[in-house]
C-alpha cells in the first residue's frame, strides 16, 4: 500500500468496514423489514392528548384554521402543506384583515416577499401609490428594493406636505 502505516491501517479498517459477508446482509435486510413494518409516528407535543388515557396523540396544528380557510378559499389548487406554512407566517406577522388587504392589492399570500414589504414598512395601500410613471407593486415587481421605494415614498410625502 502506502509508505505511511497510519494511512496503510486506516485504508485496512476501511475497506473492513464496507466488505459484508453473508450474516451482515441478512441482518441489515431483517432490520429494514422491521423497520419499514414499523408504524409511523404521528407527530404532536408529548403529554398532549384529546383525552386521558391511552389514547393517540393529538395532531399539532401549525397555523390558525381561519387563515387556512381563507388561504384555501383563495388558493383552492395549493396542496395543503404549503398553504398551512404560509398561513403559519401570516400568522405570525399580523391578522387575518391585514393578509387579506395585501391580497387584494395584489401580493399573493404564497409570496414571502409581501412578508419583507412589510417588514421595510410597506403598507398595502402603497402599493397601488405612483412613484412617477409606475405604481409601488410595479416598482417592486421589476425589482426595486423595497426600502428604496419605501425612502422614495417618503420623499413625496415631505415634497407634497411643504409645497
Amino acid at each position: 500500500m502506502l509508505d505511511d502505516p497510519g494511512v496503510d491501517a486506516l485504508l485496512r479498517q476501511w475497506t473492513a468496514e464496507r466488505t459484508q459477508d453473508a450474516e451482515s446482509e441478512e441482518i441489515n435486510r431483517i432490520a429494514s423489514e422491521w423497520l419499514a413494518e414499523a408504524p409511523i409516528p404521528q407527530p404532536g407535543i408529548p403529554g398532549q392528548r384529546p383525552r386521558s388515557g391511552a389514547a393517540t396523540w393529538a395532531p399539532v396544528q401549525g397555523a390558525d384554521p381561519r387563515f387556512v380557510a381563507a388561504m384555501r378559499k383563495r388558493l383552492p389548487d395549493v396542496p395543503p402543506d404549503l398553504i398551512a406554512a404560509a398561513a403559519g407566517w401570516w400568522q405570525m406577522v399580523g391578522g387575518l384583515a391585514e393578509a387579506t388587504e395585501w391580497w387584494d392589492a395584489g401580493i399573493s399570500p404564497l409570496d414571502q416577499r409581501a412578508l419583507d414589504y412589510r417588514a421595510a414598512g410597506l403598507s398595502p395601500s402603497d402599493l397601488s401609490r405612483r412613484l412617477g410613471p409606475l405604481t409601488v407593486l410595479d416598482h417592486l415587481r421589476r425589482g426595486s428594493a423595497p426600502a428604496w421605494c419605501v425612502a422614495r415614498l417618503q420623499r413625496q410625502q415631505r415634497r407634497d406636505g411643504v409645497a
